[in-house]
């Protein structure tokens, strides 16, 4: 009999896995139905949707391991990434989704909220000022206007899986939409710098590398606090808050 093991579980939504199948159980439907359109239009592999009902969802696995974990080594490689790299670029380069992204439209949005969450991290102890402070400027660079393509919207590195040099998979597109290309850039490579060259060989030419370096210290600043609250350690080594003491 196959067990049931917890991939991921908080106050949100939850998954776990039983054999080949994944359940995720959501409070928000809407990322539900989100991830179900995404799986059907974009051009890049993507586990298939066995069935779903109200807040719940069955998705088989796909072949293959994950590029890596954020704070260990990556096994995989170079032409790996570079071919996580082209297949980031088939997202990006492919027409829209109808419906807008869930995450911030516009720099303004991500300003606001990076100005508030910098605030809370130094009000509540989590974080020294200074480290809080010299992250901020870098994440300025962030902070510009960008034309929308259609992004993954969470592609963290255990959400590609590849199989020797190729893509296998990519997973968790409950946050997917119209939104920002160097977004997604650098959510895949946080916490994997040396791997970065090989991202964009693969993705192609006309990447701001310092925007998604500038990325990598704004996606860290914003979600320190909320892994913290939902039992997540973002102290861990080569995890977020490495991340943004590398910028020191």
């Amino acid at each position: 009999m196959d067990e049931v093991n917890v991939v991921v579980a908080h106050s949100e939504r939850a998954t776990l896995r039983v054999g080949d199948v994944f359940l995720k159980v959501d409070t928000d439907q809407a990322r539900i139905d989100v991830e179900v359109e995404a799986i059907a239009l974009v051009p890049v592999p993507t586990p298939e949707v066995l069935w779903r009902k109200p807040s719940v969802l069955a998705i088989a696995a796909v072949p293959g391991a994950e590029l890596g974990r954020l704070g260990e080594p990556s096994a995989a490689s170079s032409a790996a990434w570079a071919a996580a790299g082209a297949a980031v670029r088939r997202l990006h380069d492919a027409p829209l989704p109808p419906w807008p992204g869930r995450r911030r439209r516009g720099p303004g949005e991500w300003a606001a909220e990076l100005d508030g969450e910098c605030e809370l991290l130094v009000k509540n102890g989590i974080l020294p000022a200074d480290l809080v402070t010299r992250n901020r400027r870098v994440a300025e660079a962030a902070l510009q206007p960008w034309t929308p393509v259609f992004a993954h919207g969470d592609l963290q590195i255990e959400h590609v899986f590849v199989e020797g040099n190729e893509v296998t998979g990519i997973i968790d597109w409950s946050e997917a939409g119209r939104g920002n290309a160097l977004f997604d850039l650098a959510t895949l490579t946080i916490g994997h710098p040396d791997h970065l060259d090989d991202v964009i060989a693969g993705y192609g030419t006309g990447v701001d590398t310092d925007a998604i370096r500038a990325w990598w210290s704004l996606r860290s600043l914003l979600g320190v606090r909320w892994l913290v609250e939902h039992g997540f350690d973002p102290f861990a080594p080569g995890c977020e808050v490495d991340v943004l003491k590398s910028r020191m």
